[in-house]
């Protein structure tokens, strides 16, 4: 976790050196949230580079352990599918799909709808309780994701499907984060105990990338060329060290 009033302290401190402009609460709330998106989704890229490379055995640095600690924190493991079908809310990544049979969990392999016509007309291919497969079926209307889970114990529309003793595992997004406030003399000031303080889940050592995610959002925004400059050259110059 890093602390959200340290992140705001730091990026308040240096978008103000040589009054390069002020970052309202409000504004660096937005940026906050921005920033840590950016860096949670850059994740998986760097997964998939890292993971074409050699590697290396060292203990503390290599990159794929360390990329797969940070996505660690966000890993959700067998969370209900409600009635077989909504999948909880907050997925980013859905990962393994679950179908419980006889006391035991099989895992469900996903495929395309026409992939599934295909397997449905076959004696051989056919789904199985004991070899379920799944398909993705939008959202609902809530905006929450739907699959659906196929065995051959249950006929619904006419199509075998089971609809319940379904679980998933999967990486869910980061909570939003809040700098909570109070306003004293016209100044606003950090609350710690305010309820809508939220500070970032994402890993400590994230603490620098964040400021200078926000530093860069924020330079865009009030249109201050040498702010983005300034966090954009020392972002990359940490992404250099990082991929040396």
């Amino acid at each position: 976790m890093v602390n959200i009033d340290t992140v705001y302290q730091r990026v308040l401190v240096l978008a103000n050196k040589e009054q390069r402009g002020y970052i309202t609460p409000q504004e660096f709330n937005l940026y906050a949230n921005q920033a840590q998106m950016n860096l949670f989704e850059q994740y998986f890229y760097d997964i998939n580079q890292f993971g074409r490379g050699p590697g290396n055995d060292t203990e503390f640095s290599n990159m794929l352990d360390l990329l797969n600690e940070k996505i660690s924190i966000f890993e959700v493991n067998d969370a209900v599918v409600s009635n077989g079908v909504t999948l909880p809310p907050n997925i980013y990544r859905l990962g393994t799909v679950m179908f419980r049979f006889g006391g035991v969990h099989y895992e469900a392999e996903r495929v395309g709808k026409n992939e599934f016509l295909n397997l449905s007309s076959s004696p051989l291919g056919q789904p199985r309780n004991t070899r379920p497969v799944y398909t993705t079926d939008g959202v609902n209307a809530t905006g929450r994701g739907l699959i659906r889970v196929y065995g051959h114990s249950v006929t619904m529309g006419g199509v075998r499907q089971k609809t319940m003793n379904v679980t998933c595992n999967y990486i869910r997004r980061p909570h939003n984060v809040e700098w909570g406030y109070v306003v004293v003399n016209s100044q606003a000031q950090y609350n710690a105990s305010a309820t809508v303080t939220t500070h970032f889940e994402l890993h400590e050592s994230e603490e620098t990338n964040l400021v200078y995610n926000i530093l860069k959002l924020a330079g865009i925004t009030i249109k201050e060329g040498a702010l983005y400059q300034t966090a954009l050259g020392e972002e990359t110059k940490d992404i250099q060290q990082e991929k040396a």
